[in-house]
């Protein structure tokens, strides 16, 4: 029986790395049906509406969502999409792996970290935003619940049990903002109790950044709120030689979404010439969530040997390939 998943393939070179990505899974024979939706700039164009009601209503049928990348204009009117995705379906753990790939521009080795950022509440929501009346002074609140720094520390600690991790460290500024990062804080500890299998350790967010950069070997699986949480973990992917290989999910309870973290790169769309490998890399991320543990590690062992062999790889990881080939490389592995 086949599984429909949505697909949406974004917006700039979204298009060619979600056909790369789809030619990735079907030659795992996952059985999947795709279910194609638009959002983002093209959605726009040809809808008037960033996200359809069809693209929505198709995300809650399949529960499952392969995201290329979206743009959101410039401007006073637009909201960020990808943020009102996430609140509209309570998609409240970001998860964000990074592992080091032989044959990357990277100052690093052996880097093999995941950040779960809290996605649905703190300063992204941007909570009772308003300038004043001579636009002199702007403001907005940073908002959090205990149920919701519960459920993402859970969450983390449940991933590294279950992906066999040693270490979560809680990451926070609680010593300045003693009240919205102090209940973080508070509920993680409460959590982490839960947990005696599971080392943990408490963290400031702005040493977290500068022993990410001394010592990344330190860390294995971090949590943290939401504006923290995307700092890190951008910061992490700079570790691995850049955005091009970092993945991202998106899980709530009645969906998951799995995306690229890059944006949509307008600037070389249509050239072929993008590195699809964070977007195939989410693919295995969806393939782990769905119980396809096998199909997943096949992926990934796909993606690494063809970077390490330096086979048809793109520029950005120090070939003379293009979307194209790279993707053609992966799928032979596959196939072989």
């Amino acid at each position: 029986m086949s599984t429909t998943i949505t697909v949406i393939p974004g917006d700039g070179i979204g298009p060619e790395i979600m056909t790369a990505t789809l030619r990735c899974l079907d030659a795992l024979d996952c059985g999947f049906e795709y279910e194609f939706r638009q959002a983002g700039l093209v959605a726009l164009d040809e809808s008037g509406e960033l996200v359809p009601q069809d693209t929505l209503a198709s995300i809650r049928r399949n529960r499952i969502v392969l995201k290329g990348p979206l743009t959101t204009p410039v401007g006073q009117g637009f909201t960020s999409i990808n943020v009102g995705l996430r609140k509209e379906f309570d998609l409240y753990a970001n998860v964000r792996p990074v592992v080091s790939m032989p044959g990357t521009r990277s100052r690093f080795e052996d880097i093999d970290i995941i950040t779960v950022r809290e996605n649905t509440q703190g300063a992204y929501l941007a909570e009772g935003s308003k300038i004043s009346a001579d636009g002199e002074t702007a403001e907005s609140k940073m908002v959090v619940t205990r149920a919701g720094c519960a459920r993402v520390t859970r969450y983390a600690f449940e991933l590294a049990r279950s992906a066999g991790r040693k270490k979560v460290t809680i990451v926070h500024k609680a010593n300045i903002l003693k009240t919205v990062s102090g209940m973080f804080l508070d509920m993680a500890r409460e959590v982490a109790a839960g947990y005696p299998d599971i080392e943990h350790d408490e963290m400031i967010v702005d040493a977290t950044c500068m022993k990410l950069v001394m010592n990344p070997w330190q860390f294995d699986v971090i949590v943290t709120t939401n504006l923290f949480g995307d700092i890190i973990s951008d910061l992490c992917a700079g570790l691995i030689g850049g955005l091009g290989l970092a993945p991202g999910a998106n899980i709530g309870d009645q969906a998951a979404m799995f995306e690229a973290v890059h944006g949509s790169a307008p600037d070389i769309a249509g050239q072929h010439i993008a590195n699809p490998g964070a977007l195939v890399l989410a693919a295995a991320q969806m393939l782990t969530h769905m119980g396809m543990d096998d199909r997943a590690r096949t992926l990934r062992g796909a993606i690494r040997e063809t970077i390490v062999a330096q086979d048809r790889v793109t520029p950005d990881l120090g070939g003379h390939g293009n979307t194209l080939s790279i993707t053609d490389a992966i799928v032979e592995r596959l196939r072989a």
